[in-house]
């Protein structure tokens, strides 16, 4: 059956080109929503590119302010009135509020006012983020009001399993998951380029051992170089790189102790996808994602991924068989999983071969699709509180 088409405003304080999951998985969805003939309204910061650009029917620029310990990034100002003026004239449907910074909170406050009902996103874990840059005694007051304000909307979107449950121990109500996708065209083994290699320095037979994420210290990245030379002390005879992609504020420290790695800096589209395809193992010993877009893009790639038991390593890696799992308070386990894949290159050839495979069936469409049952379902006040039942079938 075809769905009404809908007027959906999405606000966001993160959006393309900017390099961070968020950023892309909102673009993925709203590039699905206007494919499927919903009209979208975009309220987001302006950003370097907006040079002279101003707001139109479908996008609205606001100001933002720099967002301490992540250069590059913002808060969106908050603007009640501006956005009471904009929606007293073109009222939405529904709301998607993606941030829950002071636009995500004017935004909120906006919609309760005029009656508009609000889908919310939980894209990331803030209150864990807080201890990492010596903000710990504010985690309690953070996950209170991310608790408040996501209970103040009619559905609270999470992207795996492992959050839904912590974020229900936590109080937090009317959660429902909403997975990630993966572009399997463009994260493809195919992608594999022996020159890249040999740049950096590599044959067929030897090994790049590749990171891709943003280089802050919420992402555990001591770990990653512990373990690529512990990798090297068991394995002398097996010619290893390692290769790091990205960067933030923790990109200097990591290469002053990391002096042989290779750091590659921001990749982006096609060039992202040839550094993916060019290595063999990925590492990811973060312990903070709500989901993380990069496994999924590493397993679309063809990689022997390593991750921890949770988020999407939880629910698409089957230990052993695409990929290999780590307890999330064991460290020491992460070591031995990385160790276990480099054992045998059958084994590592196998696991490879297996990461493909799965990858290769989660695609963004059905993802888009449950989106909008779960938008359209929002509007519908007389379900308050009921589960919308057509989008159980896609829970794992």
């Amino acid at each position: 059956m075809t769905m009404t088409p809908l007027y959906i405003s999405l606000i966001s304080e993160t959006f393309l080109p900017e390099v961070n999951g968020v950023a892309n998985t909102l673009g993925r969805l709203c590039d699905g929503l206007r494919a499927a003939g919903h009209r979208l309204q975009l309220v987001r910061p302006r950003q370097s590119c907006d040079q002279g650009r101003g707001s139109d029917e479908e996008l609205l620029l606001i100001r933002g302010w720099p967002l301490p310990g992540y250069p590059g990034l913002q808060w969106g100002q908050s603007c009640l009135h501006k956005l009471l003026r904009r929606w007293r004239q073109r009222k939405p449907d529904v709301l998607y509020i993606a941030t829950e910074g002071p636009l995500g909170f004017s935004a909120l406050r906006a919609a309760r006012r005029l009656g508009i009902p609000v889908v919310s996103g939980f894209h990331t874990n803030f209150q864990q983020y807080t201890g990492h840059y010596g903000a710990g005694l504010l985690t309690r007051l953070l996950t209170n009001y991310l608790r408040w304000f996501h209970n103040a909307t009619r559905l609270t979107l999470v992207p795996s399993v492992s959050q839904l449950q912590d974020l229900t121990r936590r109080g937090f109500e009317r959660l429902q998951l909403l997975s990630r996708g993966v572009d399997g065209q463009l994260f493809n083994p195919a992608r594999r380029c022996p020159e890249l290699r040999a740049q950096w320095g590599l044959g067929e037979e030897d090994v790049a051992v590749i990171h891709v994420g943003r280089l802050a210290a919420e992402k555990n990245l001591g770990l990653l170089g512990e373990t690529f030379q512990r990798l090297q002390q068991s394995y002398p005879q097996q010619r290893l790189k390692l290769l790091v992609v990205g960067d933030g504020p923790l990109r200097q420290p990591l290469q002053r102790a990391l002096p042989d790695a290779i750091f590659c800096g921001v990749q982006r589209g096609e060039e992202l996808a040839r550094h993916y395809a060019s290595g063999d193992l990925f590492l990811f010993p973060s312990l903070s994602e709500t989901f993380g877009n990069v496994v999924l893009e590493a397993l679309a790639s063809g990689l022997a991924v390593v991750a921890f038991d949770q988020a999407a390593a939880a629910q698409h890696i089957r230990h052993g068989h695409n990929g290999a799992l780590a307890l999330p308070d064991e460290p020491s386990s992460f070591v031995e999983a990385a160790s276990w894949l480099l054992e045998d290159p059958e084994r590592l050839r196998r696991v490879r071969l297996n990461a493909r495979t799965h990858a290769g069936r989660q695609g963004w469409e059905a993802i888009v699709q449950q989106f909008e049952q779960y938008l359209a379902h929002a509007r519908r006040p007389e379900l308050d509180g009921s589960v919308p039942r057509a989008c159980d079938t896609h829970r794992p």
